[in-house]
């Protein structure tokens, strides 16, 4: 059996719904930053999250040789912050948006979102197109009445939060 065409494989995993984050490092003196929809959580025990970023990405070499990284997941207010993450603004006109600080890594830290979780890089395993970097959790921030922001069919849908 042949593997799926690129176009076919990208059209079938528009339809797999997933958080929008701001994945941040550096300091908040140089802060280097993207959105991402590929990030998920690999074990709670330690606690650890995994961020794929793309090897062209010119954010790539900050997140290879820094040793922090934040994960800030957003919520549904954020669209605009998620687009103006992803557009070829330099890292000073991405940062100008939104309220940041730090937790225990330095990394930049979006006050406002949904969840936030500060890491220390453990690994980066080079797959295909994309770096696999991995990150052990040193800090959360959560806040339990945000509403969520997915991204599935190529579009943004705002997720309510019910709190029962």
């Amino acid at each position: 059996m042949l593997a799926p065409e690129t176009s076919a494989y990208r059209n079938a995993m528009a339809r797999l719904g997933a958080a929008v984050n701001i994945v941040t490092t550096g300091t908040l003196d140089n802060p280097i930053g993207f959105t991402a929809s590929a990030v998920c959580s690999v074990t709670d025990s330690p606690p650890t999250v995994l961020v794929c970023l793309n090897r062209t990405s010119r954010a790539r070499s900050a997140f290879c040789e820094g040793g922090a990284l934040c994960v800030n997941v957003l919520t549904s207010s954020h669209q605009d912050l998620s687009n103006h993450f992803a557009s070829p603004n330099t890292m000073a006109e991405r940062f100008a948006t939104g309220h940041w600080h730090t937790l225990a890594t330095g990394a930049p830290v979006l006050h406002e979102a949904a969840a936030s979780f500060d890491c220390k890089i453990s690994q980066i395993v080079e797959v295909g197109t994309h770096s696999v970097i991995f990150g052990v959790v040193q800090a959360l921030v959560s806040h339990d009445n945000a509403e969520g922001l997915v991204y599935f069919n190529r579009r943004y849908h705002s997720l309510p939060c019910h709190q029962g």
